[in-house]
């Protein structure tokens, strides 16, 4: 008998993991959380799943939920980690993952569940810089959960609705917190502390985050969250675009029908997965992302965390220096001088014109304004969040710019995610020292926030890590992780507070 949990019970029966590739770490893939959402379950909330009988092998990823295949499209994702298009694919993709230092189910190791982003469209837990193993290694159990993307997770439509009012969207979301009861019911089996649960995401993930963070029937599901380049819509005009009321959301869905040729959601559901895919690609008549259904979201939930309306955790909140996904449109120094103008508060509207001014390179100015749009919305959020007085948890902040070598990309959207993970090897950049240091010591605030709801403490070799201070009003303190981590404890501007203060004003 292994002196490992290679094997362990779960409500729906056995399950067996493999060693990792540090063989003191078990990992259990393709584990079934809820029933395949096929046929008849197609745009449902998530089913119990079925028993089994005998021990199911968990040795490889399950399929990934439907969207385009990965590794074709000509952009910096194919090259850094979307590199395999044979990896299966299936709509039935409620799976999750766990990776446990566990030698027995009695341990009480502290747990994180990771949701991927993907803009809510695309994304999967086999992508190779979601490698668990290295924060299990510190003594976190880890669970990365699969969950329904674009048409199939986040499709509204009339008859849904009148099928099943109680749940008539957000089904990707649904499926989120179904794999977080499902940890409440089973991660003690894997050696987890159902009590002491945090949920993290990027992009996408850090708006799931946020979502579940507005849902108050989450309350008790998990205990501290970390959401990662997923606040976004102050910058330049992109808010809106991954939110509709559930009415909005239905005549999208009305559209859609029409564009798929079929008459009634039963023929919808007749329809071959694949083809529903490539339809989904095609289809120019509305995004499907967060609803307002008035049943798992109530309003907007970024405008609603603003005001501190959320469920009362610790929270990390962080960005990118290259984000790249809330800059300005215009293809020249006077388009986009005339955009700062329409976005932004005067006075700091003025500030940023005059730091446009000393560039004369179209490419140089986007680069120095792609940040303003997640950053923006981190700092509003926090501070509107401490300022409303309703939650008394901490919160922390970080901002995301070491050098990235290999290209001229920089610290672009989710490149973080190879440091939080400490999964550096897998990449094909020619990282140093500085940057494994770096990896390093930002895998261990994770971990040590997920055991003890506060990022501080020693480095590897027992060496005090910076300070990093929690955010208030009065001290915004934000970690910075460059080449070496920089810690600045405010105060903002007076221009940028009143900014911050202009946004919350407004939303």
């Amino acid at each position: 008998m292994s002196v490992y949990l290679r094997k362990t019970k779960t409500e729906t029966g056995w399950v067996e993991g493999i060693p990792a590739s540090d063989p003191r770490i078990t990992s259990y893939k393709g584990i079934p959380y809820a029933k395949p959402p096929i046929g008849q379950l197609r745009w449902k909330a998530p089913q119990p799943a079925d028993a089994w009988e005998g021990v199911l092998p968990c040795k490889e990823f399950g399929p990934i939920a439907m969207q385009r295949t990965p590794g074709l499209a000509d952009n910096v994702y194919t090259k850094e980690w979307h590199v395999d298009p044979e990896i299966v694919m299936s709509e039935d993709c409620l799976y999750l993952n766990v990776w446990t230092p566990a030698k027995t189910g009695d341990e009480k190791f502290p747990v994180f569940v990771w949701f991927f982003g993907g803009g809510l469209q695309e994304g999967y837990p086999p992508e190779m810089e979601f490698d668990g193993e290295r924060i299990a290694r510190r003594g976190i159990v880890v669970v990365s959960v699969n969950y329904r993307l674009n048409s199939f997770g986040f499709l509204a439509h009339p008859e849904i609705t009148a099928e099943n009012p109680d749940a008539p969207a957000n089904f990707g979301f649904l499926d989120q917190q179904y794999s977080l009861k499902w940890v409440q019911r089973n991660i003690a089996a894997f050696g987890g502390d159902p009590t002491n649960v945090s949920i993290g995401g990027q992009s996408a993930g850090g708006m799931s985050v946020s979502a579940q963070l507005y849902c108050k029937a989450n309350e008790g599901l998990f205990h501290k969250a970390i959401i990662m380049s997923g606040i976004v819509g102050t910058g330049f005009g992109i808010a809106g675009t991954f939110t509709k009321t559930l009415a909005q959301a239905e005549e999208v869905g009305k559209a859609f029908f029409d564009f798929l040729g079929v008459q009634t959601l039963e023929e919808a559901r007749a329809l071959d997965a694949f083809y529903l895919r490539d339809k989904t690609a095609e289809f120019r008549g509305g995004m499907f992302a967060t609803v307002w259904d008035d049943k798992f979201q109530f309003g907007d939930n970024k405008l609603g965390l603003r005001h501190g309306d959320r469920l009362d955790v610790p929270m990390i909140v962080g960005w990118t220096n290259g984000e790249s996904v809330d800059g300005p449109k215009g293809e020249t120094k006077e388009e986009i001088l005339a955009e700062i103008n329409k976005y932004f508060n005067p006075e700091y509207a003025q500030v940023i014109a005059a730091e446009v001014e000393k560039l004369d390179d179209v490419d140089a100015i986007k680069k120095m304004l792609n940040r303003m749009g997640p950053e923006l919305g981190s700092r509003s959020f926090l501070r509107g969040d401490e300022k409303s007085g309703k939650n008394t948890s901490k919160r922390w902040a970080y901002e995301f710019g070491p050098e990235m070598p290999g290209d001229n990309e920089g610290a672009f959207h989710s490149s973080d995610l190879w440091f939080f993970f400490e999964s550096l090897a897998k990449c094909w950049r020619p990282f140093t020292g500085k940057h494994y240091d770096l990896a390093r010591q930002m895998c261990n605030y994770w971990c040590n926030f997920f055991k003890n709801g506060d990022p501080n403490g020693p480095d590897a070799d027992g060496t005090a890590m910076p300070t990093w201070a929690a955010y208030t009003e009065e001290k915004p303190a934000t970690i910075h992780f460059y080449d070496q981590i920089e810690v600045d404890e405010g105060p903002h501007t007076k221009v940028l507070e009143a900014e911050l203060d202009n946004i919350l004003a407004n939303s």
